[in-house]
């Protein structure tokens, strides 16, 4: 994919720079950068030579662009799989065409290779940038290439170049932090303050944007900005702040050097950055990463570099080449003469350090300043890219991933903000001299890596064959053979060591826009399957992503609305599986609503005789039955029994042998249709009465005074007209009744005979009952007189009540006890205010505990109690009672424990802490509404059958099993999913693949039993990179968090948490192994579908459940970690990486959302307006600087100041803008399962703290890692796997 497609951000500072102007939104990879770089990476368009000779054009020379580079290296690769390599290297073996060869990169001059189409405007070289550097500036021992020309004068003395170049990204030419495409760096933190200099390279602008083409690897292009994941920062450099990164005393190098052999860096003084001049180091951009890393970097020190060694770079090892390591994360950086990750160009000075891979240090961008290159020239064009030249190792397949910790973020490695600067927007660290118009960016890169384009490669000669040698320095030696472009960290994009100043070297900081972007994998996705229909008829065929709105066709197995597998190619057989580590799984929501272009599944009634069945197995006729002996017998697909065929049911074979009535049957054609179920199918065979539904309301004190009485009431008496029904011409038969309580219970009789309704009391709790039978469960039009007075009375009869205490254990047995009176099922609807502390079953006490947090005793917080509510909630589901909980509490109330009943009968749970009728009287009404009104069946009974070779063995959700197949739910609702873990006990075949079979037994609301039949069949593999290639990370991310969440009911949280980064590793060190071309251990490769697994595995580690702020209550904790047990693979995506739509650049005209932004609050501007949504909360986030008329258009008032911060709701303007956005949150209100309240957060108040938690990307405040950081984690802990 291309990374360099992703979206554009809006830069994170201000206004986008001019400069990126040009970068066509549409792009991805990355907002823009608030230097103006475009954000986007230009696509990859193949092999060079489409490309444009002149320096590439998306690509900014700047060595500074370290995103870009790391894209580059970045390598996801499978199938598609584009290389992530931050090695530039073509996707490895499946796609792009290798790099290692003397490929051409493109007609650019190493340096200058494009990643896509030449931009349009931009001008097709980039020759300035390519001018040689003079060497004279700097003073460099040595031979020194001559850089091309960056911006900006080159330094004149050591010292500023070692300052440039320390502000400079070390990774290969490191684009601008802010680099095309880039949004700020992440630590968007002081950037963002900064205004971006528009000085920045404004020039690049378009062309990267070419973003049409995805760079076939798909990169690591996009990292976000961030700082360095849980994993020491990349070490930044030590520099202090004050200093740039490497300092100019000595070589930064002091990273793990690489023994610079002297021909490691082809002697060319790193000829990619020209010691960036010291005037251009532009203040904070670098800072904008994360954070400041100067301060990281001391993990590191390295030994400044001294000024007057610009010979370091040259021949001898950087003397600061001491090999101290990068933190763990570096890796080892091949001795520089080694062709050494940076293969092309020389090798970086800095190879000195190997890029830390751990911690990917972000090259200063601070010091970066301003395009250092561009005095130099691009870096990259002069070697090439240098980052070319080692390309991250990711390369290969993968995003790069930065393996070593910085390297990919060498690529987008942002010098750390060197500590003078101001942070600004990383690119406007770059923004020295403008980017020349020829370097628009970094030029994608051949290989479709994204990032500047790598020099030479060692073992190339000069620029790639037949590359025009744009503004390269003259080829230095070329070293070794430039490895394939991979994610090497310390190749990482950072300029090659020979071609970085010697400073640069030092370090390499991981780019966020270098690695893979979520949003980019979205959008491309969209792009490539949003606009033809999915026809099912395909085995083995993975669906669109759940981002993707798309039509289904059923022609065979079920619609993804109702199935999504972890992997649609399953290994033939249990070591291939556990070599893998891939969860074999399958989230089913057997009840999913389909939209309305696509037809329900159809009804079939095979009469008395009911469904047909195997005989052995049991499975339901399906298209995987084979007819034989002319259609008389047939065949199971799943246990390979013959059963005769009854005569009412035979039909003639065609020449194909196919029953010529195959089309007229929805089950010999559809992958999803129901059968009516016969008497032998109900309960005591006898049909089932239609199911009812009880009202159950807290009087309690506390209920009453918040509101919540009345508003249940009020509300009641117009909802019990849209109880659910099948026809909506006909009114519902659901029968309803009303119950009241505090610590005794008041029973009501609604009779339509009465002219007012009757109030029985039990004071018995201890011994629960029904003090009437006629009168208590009735049909809403015949008693409405009687049940509207009733709701009128309720609120005036407990309106002074002084009863605090309630009860919780009684008041399910009273609604449990009336179902089995009525001899029906149906559901119970609690409104619950505070903890159950009076006298009576299931009584509970206050056991929150803060000092259990982190300890081994955590678990037993999110444990019962008590015994009691499993006891009942068995005896709820054995009579087909489904609870459904509305919380209200101002203090603990146990949610692990009163959950416990929703959560084992398929119902749910709905919280509203602190309620205040005014705020949240909105939020709570559309849900009981939707939880009313929604399809939902009783008394249900799933089972899962599968072909020999594989049975499900483990369930997650809310339901109660008694034996281990059968998933009993006394409600099952249309949001309800059940997710089922499969494992072999046989071999599979490649040719029959695996099948399954979800069958539930249910009634409908109507009273009806039924059998809901899902099919679904997959392919069977014997190679891993099969497996890899057909994987769906939002499902196997669902999984996870399902998984892990349940684990933490016996385990340590940070025993859950370890065990996943395990298992995530394993993944990847096995694709890594087993399936990625051969590249140097410092590469991050990720496979082309999973490329996202780390960015996403991350989001769930640090989710308040694992890893909890200070401000996070344990019933918070436990409502969450009961509500993902049963989301769906759409609901946990939104959940864990919330979307961030730029509302700046909403197009009123237009049907179309703008394309959301990462999540990173480097990707925010303080002239925009963001909406932020993930299932449960939406924000509209407000910057300081938003233009006067957006603010009247959607608040009424130009002034920032005097926009309410409480507000809930948008007032309803009459003008364009305020028309569409409010349609936008209500149709994201739609989408999502619970009704989402509104939030308005202005920039800098203290609500602000709250909308940070969902930035995914970020550092968190409980000490969750970037998503850079754990990306360096991730590769730490990959290489340790294969080491």
């Amino acid at each position: 994919m291309n990374v360099n497609q992703q979206p554009h951000m809006a830069s994170p500072y201000g206004q986008p720079q001019p400069g990126y102007q040009g970068y066509p939104q549409p792009g991805y990879g990355g907002g823009h950068v608030p230097s103006g770089y475009p954000a986007q990476y230009a696509p990859y368009n193949g092999p060079g030579s489409a490309y444009q000779q002149g320096p590439p054009q998306g690509y900014s020379p700047y060595a500074s662009f370290p995103s870009k580079t790391l894209a580059t290296n970045l390598v996801s690769d499978l199938s598609s799989s584009s290389p992530l390599d931050l090695g530039m290297r073509g996707p490895p073996a499946s796609g792009a065409p290798p790099v290692s060869g003397a490929q051409n990169y493109s007609q650019f001059g190493q340096g200058e290779t494009q990643n896509g189409p030449p931009p349009m405007g931009a001008p097709s070289q980039r020759p300035p940038v390519s001018q040689p550097y003079t060497p004279g500036a700097v003073n460099l021992p040595g031979p020194q290439p001559p850089y091309g020309q960056q911006f900006g004068a080159p330094p004149v003395s050591m010292q500023q170049m070692t300052n440039q170049m320390a502000s400079m990204q070390v990774g290969s030419t490191a684009p601008s932090p802010a680099g095309p495409g880039y949004a700020p760096p992440s630590v968007s933190q002081a950037a963002m303050s900064v205004p971006y200099t528009p000085a920045s390279p404004p020039t690049f602008p378009p062309t990267s944007t070419a973003p049409s083409q995805p760079p076939p690897t798909e990169a690591v292009a996009q990292a976000p900005p961030q700082s360095y994941y849980g994993g020491p920062q990349p070490p930044q450099q030590p520099f202090p702040n004050a200093v740039p990164p490497f300092s100019s005393t000595g070589p930064t190098q002091p990273q793990v050097p690489q023994p610079v052999s002297p021909q490691s860096f082809p002697q060319a003084p790193p000829v990619s950055q020209p010691p960036f001049s010291t005037a251009q180091v532009p203040p904070g951009p670098t800072q904008s990463y994360g954070g400041p890393l100067p301060s990281t970097q001391p993990s590191f020190p390295r030994p400044p570099l001294p000024t007057s060694q610009p010979s370091t770079f040259p021949a001898g090892p950087p003397p600061t080449s001491t090999p101290s390591q990068l933190q763990g994360v570096m890796q080892p950086q091949p001795p520089v003469s080694q062709p050494s990750l940076y293969h092309s160009g020389p090798p970086p000075t800095s190879t000195g350090f190997p890029p830390q891979v751990g911690a990917p240090q972000r090259p200063p961008l601070a010091g970066m300043q301003g395009p250092p290159m561009a005095s130099q020239g691009p870096p990259m064009a002069s070697q090439g890219p240098p980052m070319a030249s080692q390309g991250p190792p990711m390369a290969s397949h993968g995003p790069p991933v930065a393996s070593q910790g910085p390297p990919m973020a060498q690529v987008n490695h942002v010098p750390p903000t060197q500590p003078g600067m101001p942070p600004g927007p990383i690119n406007a660290s770059l923004s020295g001299p403008p980017p020349q118009p020829g370097m628009q960016g970094y030029p994608p890169q051949q290989n479709g890596a994204f990032g500047q384009v790598r020099g030479p490669q060692p073992g190339y000669t000069g620029p790639y064959p037949g590359q025009p040698n744009y503004g390269a320095p003259p080829a230095a030696p070329a070293p070794a053979p430039a490895a394939p472009k991979r994610l090497d960290p310390d190749s990482i994009p950072s300029p090659q060591a020979s071609d970085m100043p010697p400073v640069q070297k030092t370090r390499h900081r991981i780019d966020p826009d270098a690695i893979p972007s979520p949003i980019q994998v979205i959008e491309d996705d969209k792009t490539n399957k949003g606009n033809e229909p999915f026809t099912t008829g395909v085995r083995g065929q993975a669906p669109p992503l759940v981002t993707t709105k798309f039509q289904v066709k059923d022609q065979g197995n079920a619609s993804p609305r109702y199935i999504r597998c972890t992997a649609y190619n399953m290994p033939c057989n249990s070591d291939m599986a556990k070599q893998s580590q891939v969860p074999l799984a399958a989230v089913i929501k057997p009840l999913a609503p389909l939209p309305p272009d696509e037809i329900p599944p159809y009804l079939v009634d095979h009469g008395e005789s009911g469904p047909i069945r195997c005989n052995r197995c049991k499975a339901y006729m399906c298209p995987y039955m084979q007819f034989i002996e002319g259609g008389r017998r047939f065949q199971c697909g799943f246990c390979s029994c013959v059963t005769e065929v009854p005569p009412h049911y035979f039909q003639h074979l065609d020449h194909t042998g196919k029953r010529v009535d195959c089309y007229d049957r929805p089950e010999l054609s559809m992958g999803s249709y129901e059968f009516t179920a016969t008497v032998d199918y109900c309960k005591n065979n006898k049909f089932p009465q239609p199911p009812a539904f009880i009202f159950l309301i807290d009087v309690s004190y506390n209920a009453v005074k918040n509101g919540m009485v009345g508003i249940v009431c009020q509300e009641l008496k117009t909802l019990l007209d849209y109880l659910p029904r099948e026809n909506p011409d006909v009114e519902s038969n659901i029968r309803v009744g009303f119950i009241t309580y505090n610590k005794v219970l008041h029973f009501y009789n609604v009779k339509a005979s009465l002219a007012q309704p009757q109030m029985m009391v039990v004071s018995d709790v201890a011994d629960m009952f029904v003090p009437l039978l006629d009168g208590f469960l009735v049909n809403v039009s015949e008693s409405r007189v009687v049940i509207e007075s009733l709701l009128d009375q309720i609120p005036e009869m407990f309106a002074d009540t002084r009863e605090t205490e309630t009860v919780f254990g009684p008041v399910v047995q009273a609604g449990l006890e009336a179902l089995k009176a009525a001899d029906c099922a149906g559901k119970l609807f609690v409104f619950h205010s505070s903890l159950p502390i009076a006298e009576a079953p299931g009584k509970l006490k206050n056991r929150e505990d803060k000092k259990l947090v982190g300890t081994d005793k955590e678990k037993s917080l999110f444990q019962p109690q008590v015994s009691f509510y499993n006891t009942l909630a068995k005896d709820c589901v054995a009579q087909g009672c489904c609870v459904d909980l509305f919380l209200f509490p101002n203090q603990y109330v146990d949610v692990a424990t009163l959950g416990v009943v929703p959560t084992s009968t398929g119902g749910s749970i709905y919280k509203y802490t602190y309620f205040q009728a005014p705020s949240d009287q909105e939020r709570f009404l559309n849900d009981l509404r939707r939880d009313v009104q929604k399809q939902v069946g009783f008394d249900a009974v799933m089972r899962v059958r599968t072909s020999t070779g594989i049975r499900a063995t483990d369930f997650f959700g809310s339901f109660y099993m008694s034996n281990t197949t059968d998933v009993e739910l006394a409600g099952l609702d249309c949001d309800k999913t059940v997710t089922v873990e499969f494992r072999h006990d046989d071999k599979l075949s490649e040719e029959t693949g695996a099948l399954m079979q979800c069958a539930v037994l249910y009634t409908s609301c109507s009273g009806q039993r039924r059998l809901r039949i899902h099919n679904m069949a997959v392919n069977c593999c014997s190679q891993l990179a099969d497996l890899y290639r057909n994987c769906e990370t939002d499902t196997i991310i669902n999984f996870f968090a399902k998984y892990a969440y349940r684990s933490v009911l016996s385990s340590p949280t940070k025993n859950v948490r370890d065990s996943l980064v395990n298992q995530c590793a394993q993944i990847l060190a096995c694709y890594r192994k087993n399936c990625a071309s051969p590249s140097s251990a410092g590469q991050l490769i990720l496979p082309e579908c999973m490329k996202l697994l780390p960015v996403y595995l991350n989001c769930v580690l640090k989710s308040d459940v694992l890893q909890p702020g200070a401000d996070v209550s344990l019933d918070d904790r436990a409502y969450l970690r009961q509500l993902v047990s049963t989301m769906d693979v759409a609901e946990s995506h939104v959940f864990f990486y919330p979307r961030l739509l730029p509302l700046q650049k909403l197009d009123v005209e237009s049907m179309a959302l703008p394309v959301a932004v990462r999540d990173s609050e480097e990707r925010l501007s303080r002239g925009g307006v963001y909406l932020l949504e993930n299932g449960l909360n939406i924000f509209l986030w407000v910057g300081v600087n938003a233009q006067q008329e957006l603010l009247q258009n959607i608040f009424g008032t130009p002034a920032f100041s005097q926009i309410d911060p409480n507000a809930t709701s948008l007032p309803a303007l009459d003008n364009p803008f305020s028309k569409r956005l409010r349609e936008i949150i209500e149709s994201v209100r739609a989408q999502r399962s619970r009704y989402m309240k509104l939030m308005v957060v202005k920039q800098e108040d203290k609500l602000e703290l709250i909308f940070k938690h969902f930035l995914a990307e970020d550092k968190s405040n409980n000490g969750g890692a970037s998503y850079v950081d754990f990306l360096c984690h991730m590769h730490k802990e990959i290489r340790q796997l294969l080491s």
